[in-house]
């Protein structure tokens, strides 16, 4: 059973690691495991209150097949995590890295997406970042991107996300298409 820990903090979008969540637990039995800053609880944007498990101290990339970080108005506010240290660990044990919206920015300031191809809000959110040195590799588009281990999204590509985390953890087969396309219908004209 691939093990997901899923890493919360003040502020976070709760509508991107959502649909993340609901099918790898409900439609493809893995274990989510939740996870905020000091393992206390944290406030979403939408004021959803959330415990989690565990706290970031007790991540490990030994113990755990990916890492995803969603984004939201803690990196705006001066006040998010350091990704940097879990961010690294998790890429160098080979292990799925997924980062949206402001989180995507603060991989790039971890420097873990300088040799990927990747995307996000923006070129200009990363480009904050001195650390980063991935322009080349950076790409314009509305979809969340993969590239290997590594999964990039704009804060409006919860979806596509979603799909490219289960196809870097291998889950992505014809029960998890026939779910998750209904979740895309409403995109296609």
């Amino acid at each position: 059973m691939p093990r997901i820990v899923i890493a919360l903090q003040n502020d976070y979008a709760d509508w991107e690691p959502a649909l993340l969540m609901a099918a790898t637990r409900y439609w493809l039995d893995c274990d989510v495991v939740t996870a905020s800053p000091d393992g206390k609880p944290v406030i979403s944007m939408g004021g959803l209150k959330v415990t989690p498990d565990i706290g970031f101290d007790a991540i490990d990339a030994e113990q755990f097949d990916a890492l995803i970080i969603p984004g939201g108005y803690a990196w705006e506010k001066g006040g998010a995590h350091d990704f940097t240290a879990l961010a690294t660990a998790f890429r160098d044990k080979g292990k799925v890295l997924g980062g949206i919206c402001a989180a995507a920015s603060a991989l790039a300031a971890a420097g873990v997406l300088d040799d990927v191809a990747h995307t996000g809000n923006s070129l200009a959110s990363h480009k904050k970042y001195s650390a980063y040195r991935g322009e080349t590799r950076y790409v314009d588009q509305p979809q969340a991107m993969r590239d290997g281990i590594i999964v990039t999204a704009a804060g409006t590509a919860p979806d596509t996300f979603t799909v490219e985390v289960l196809k870097a953890l291998g889950l992505y087969g014809p029960e998890a298409e026939a779910e998750l396309a209904a979740f895309a219908a409403e995109h296609r004209r």
